[in-house]
């Protein structure tokens, strides 16, 4: 009984594979979006009879793709991680992009996350219509960054 259950849970490692494959899709999902966005933004911009505005429009519509295509990291980042983690760890990839550990993933998709808040922000900033309260918007985003920071640094003292 021992060694069926000792087998199941070795090769239930596998089910994480359907967790990689939602989150590959997400990001294959995402990045169409993005580029799709970005191909409307561009050619219903451009072929506009008037460019009073265009900047402040293509500006905001780049930093709303820019947001897209940083959900698609995050979504990428998980698949790999969790494969490399639970199905296989030879994947060929760059020192930067290998993950070893739950820590190492959770490192990486801290990172863009933090970046994903800066950008979000900086599209209620370049958005700003004057009577919105930007401190309330930037307050708790500042905040968790702060948060996310601290928890990296910590994660890299325990580490070395």
């Amino acid at each position: 009984m021992t060694m069926f259950i000792s087998r199941l849970l070795a090769k239930s490692r596998f089910l994480v594979g359907l967790a990689v494959l939602g989150a590959f899709t997400g990001m294959v999902a995402l990045l169409c979006y993005g580029i799709w966005d970005v191909y409307h933004l561009v050619s219903s911009n451009l072929a506009a009879p008037e460019y009073e505005g265009i900047g402040k429009k293509l500006t905001f519509g780049f930093i709303e793709a820019l947001d897209t295509f940083l959900l698609a990291t995050v979504c990428y980042i998980t698949a790999l991680g969790l494969y490399e983690l639970f199905v296989d760890d030879r994947l060929e990839l760059p020192s930067w992009l290998t993950i070893r550990n739950l820590d190492d993933l959770k490192n990486k998709l801290t990172s863009v996350i933090i970046v994903l808040m800066a950008v979000v922000f900086l599209g209620q900033v370049v958005s700003w219509d004057g009577e919105r309260d930007l401190l309330r918007i930037g307050a708790p985003i500042a905040l968790v960054i702060a948060a996310l920071t601290w928890f990296l640094r910590q994660n890299s003292k325990h580490s070395h």
